[in-house]
């Protein structure tokens, strides 16, 4: 039996209808608040991530891919509608079908959550860092990470107070790492959102569904070795669940 992963998110952009197209149909934009998924301009074109074939291509309003196998269909479409003021409206669907889907309601939690997460920080990504080339590091945790407290744990190893909240200015002290100044810009029991002068530093409490924890770093700065940033920020997550 066929099962239906559906959902639909509309986010209200501080940007020009070019400048979030820019954001989120390209390579170079995904980097900066996604992830790597490099995209080809055209119907036809493949998407680096799953992979898919773009089905839709209408610069700067309207872009979907399809990802199909033997048993999934996947479908993204993104929407861009200027708004008054400068804004833009930006419509993200997802639907995937399944035969079948195991766990739903788990599945559908997971999908929703991390596109929240997301889109909050293409969001800050247009506020502070637009047009900004950025470097992409990702860590994926130990496997003893995957625990009921593990995502507490991180937060505790950074140095945040147990009393923060969004918002919030602080000082991280990863030990091994330099001291950061940032501001918490979102938080939940899931996630962590981080962003300094550089650029974002994203946690992803993920053993809240049975597997490690995460980060992601989106940096801005010039002259970041990916390299050495990865071993550094690897090192430290091993650390805290040594």
């Amino acid at each position: 039996m066929t099962q239906t992963l559906d959902f639909q998110r509309q986010t209200v952009l501080p940007a020009a209808p070019e400048r979030v197209w820019s954001a989120v149909a390209t390579g170079a934009g995904n980097l900066a608040w996604l992830f790597p998924m490099e995209i080809e301009p055209w119907v036809g074109g493949v998407v680096s991530r799953g992979p898919c074939t773009v089905t839709v291509w209408n610069p700067p309003s309207d872009f979907a891919c399809v990802h199909e196998a033997e048993a999934l269909t996947a479908k993204l479409t993104y929407r861009i509608e200027a708004q008054d003021g400068g804004s833009v409206l930006h419509t993200h669907i997802h639907r995937d079908y399944h035969q079948p889907i195991n766990d739903l309601p788990v599945q559908l939690e997971a999908a929703e959550t991390h596109t929240d997460f997301y889109n909050h920080t293409l969001g800050e990504y247009l506020r502070h860092f637009d047009g900004r080339p950025a470097t992409f590091v990702q860590v994926i945790g130990p496997d003893a990470s995957r625990t009921k407290d593990s995502f507490l744990a991180l937060r505790r190893a950074l140095g945040l107070p147990e009393d923060v909240k969004a918002g919030d200015a602080v000082r991280i002290t990863p030990a091994g790492l330099p001291a950061l100044d940032v501001v918490v810009d979102y938080l939940d029991p899931l996630f962590l959102g981080l962003r300094g002068t550089g650029g974002f530093y994203r946690f992803f409490g993920r053993n809240h569904w049975g597997v490690p924890v995460a980060l992601c770093l989106h940096l801005f700065d010039s002259g970041v070795d990916a390299a050495q940033t990865e071993q550094a920020w690897h090192a430290w997550l091993d650390g805290v669940f040594a």
